[in-house]
């Protein structure tokens, strides 16, 4: 699901109802239907109806989770590595940045999140079917392998099972899924393409499956083509309704969609059917956007109570940490994201969102490395942008400089993501209104709305209409995107710029306090820029 910074983190799902073990949700273990809204699965799959775990409208606790075989060519992510120039590209223009900085290159070039939406979905467990001629996936290739934090090894391992057994449509559903968690970790969009025809593998196979449905709603949401991702998952749920994978999917879809009415009633179903953490982080910040602050800290803390691994625990207090900086509590933000990153040294949006509460807290140098840390392996436009206005807020020789090559890998970004199939004009509006090509800005975000009206893509269009000295015409979407109640500061400064621009001052005026009453480290340039705003309006 789309989150302001760093958007990026998906978690871990799982296909079988969870059941309870003293009184603890255990995903995936039996196949059989939990109680809930609708109690009736596809024909057989489920016979009885065990009490579920606590659901997230109440409090409790509750868990968060990810190459071709036999024909060859989707197994073999080599040819897809050397498809694309743009990806050689990006890397080199990466790794150019890293030695001004005198640091090394992490490998990765880009990290595609369905964050951006928080779109993509990592793999869960498989479904058993029994299916003539179908083999089923041996235990020692489950998606346990794949979660284990060797996502490469996990994928050779199907790779070989599926050279031997071909008709396994539930490999092949799980292999599409790890290519798409492989292009979220690895920064490698070529991975797209691959999940796509491992998912049409399955769906050959198996017509109609819902692992693979459930896949290509994930895919859907990755490449930030969402009404294709609701599609996708009403289908899936048409097969299992109790699909974790397919219920998550969609309510990102209908989010990312901005139709939140109905998003909330996916999260309340969800939360009937699968509760644990995957829906319960959705059902958060479907409540935060509607200003509910307090339900959507109450429920995370409640998936972090609930989390049962390493992985879930980092994913969960990540979270946690943003919402806390989104209020502008850094020091809350901090302890939330030192706990994600004991439990995952490496998390990268932990990582990010510690850069932006030390910045906040006054703390410019360790933000700076941390950001540079980040961007070293997680290249995505927020990031990038990020570390180029924290450049401009230092101020030193050189970083004018410096900034200057972020933003341009933004654009390097962008054609890489679009080559393979990414919507990106919500990351070229928001980046180039700021830092690039204004017209371009302008006109990417008039095409990001022409498809979806969220809060962030009508905030998106407002701040491009701005920047092209169209105020009058922004007005109505910077005051749509604060409609729903949503605390965002930098909504906030956006409206409050827009409604002085306008001849509103005192409203400019009361809107600017209140973006920096909020969260007043925001944005490096942002936030001063709010200040001096508000300052020239009295």
């Amino acid at each position: 699901m789309a989150r302001d910074q760093g958007e990026g983190m998906a978690p871990r799902t799982n296909d079988t109802p969870p059941t309870r073990k003293n009184g603890t949700a255990q995903a995936g273990k039996h196949d059989t239907a939990p109680t809930g809204e609708n109690r009736t699965t596809s024909a057989g799959k489920h016979d009885t109806a065990p009490p579920p775990p606590p659901r997230a409208g109440h409090p409790g606790n509750g868990s968060p989770g990810n190459g071709s075989a036999a024909d060859g060519s989707a197994a073999d992510g080599s040819a897809a590595d050397a498809a694309d120039e743009r990806v050689v590209t990006v890397r080199r223009m990466a790794a150019i940045g890293r030695r001004v900085r005198g640091l090394r290159f992490g490998g990765s070039a880009l990290l595609l999140a369905v964050a951006l939406t928080a779109g993509s979905l990592a793999v869960g467990a498989l479904r058993d079917h029994t299916a003539p001629a179908v083999a089923a996936a041996p235990a020692a290739l489950s998606p346990a392998l794949l979660n284990s934090g060797d996502l490469d090894a996990g994928i050779a391992a199907l790779q070989a099972h599926l050279r031997a057994q071909p008709r396994d449509f539930g490999g092949w559903a799980t292999l599409g899924l790890a290519y798409v968690e492989q292009a979220r970790t690895k920064g490698d969009p070529a991975r797209y393409p691959q999940a796509e025809k491992a998912l049409d593998r399955s769906l050959g196979i198996e017509p109609g499956n819902d692992q693979a449905l459930a896949g290509r709603a994930a895919l859907a949401a990755a490449r930030h083509d969402f009404a294709g991702a609701l599609t996708y998952a009403d289908r899936a749920l048409k097969q299992n309704p109790y699909s974790e994978r397919a219920l998550s999917s969609r309510i990102d879809a209908l989010v990312e969609l901005g139709r939140y009415t109905a998003a909330s009633k996916a999260a309340d179903t969800a939360d009937s059917r699968r509760p644990g953490v995957p829906v319960f982080t959705r059902y958060a910040y479907v409540h935060e956007l509607r200003g509910d602050v307090r339900t959507a800290r109450r429920v995370l803390e409640q998936a972090l109570a609930g989390a049962a691994t390493r992985g879930d625990v980092a994913y969960v207090a990540t979270q946690l940490g943003q919402l806390a900086w989104n209020q502008g509590d850094y020091a809350g933000a901090l302890t939330r994201y030192a706990r994600a990153l004991a439990a995952d040294e490496d998390y990268l949006p932990a990582l990010e969102g510690r850069a932006r509460a030390q910045f906040a807290s006054g703390d410019r140098a360790a933000a700076i490395r941390g950001m540079e840390q980040v961007v070293a392996r997680y290249p995505l436009p927020g990031p990038l942008v990020l570390l180029g206005e924290l450049y401009e807020d230092r101020g030193a020789g050189g970083d004018r400089a410096r900034a200057a090559q972020q933003y341009a890998l933004v654009d390097a970004w962008t054609a890489l993501a679009r080559a393979n199939g990414v919507d990106a004009d919500l990351d070229t509006a928001l980046a180039a209104a700021d830092h690039g090509d204004r017209t371009a800005a302008l006109r990417a975000a008039r095409a990001e709305w022409s498809r979806r009206h969220t809060v962030h893509t009508a905030d998106a269009l407002a701040w491009a209409l701005h920047v092209n000295g169209r105020d009058e015409e922004a007005l109505p979407y910077a005051r749509r995107a604060t409609a729903t109640g949503y605390r965002n500061a930098a909504f906030l400064y956006h409206r409050g710029v827009i409604e002085r621009a306008t001849g509103h001052g005192d409203r400019a005026r009361t809107l600017l306090r209140a973006a920096l009453k909020l969260n007043p480290g925001f944005s490096p340039l942002g936030a001063r820029e709010a200040r001096a705003a508000l300052e020239a309006s009295r």
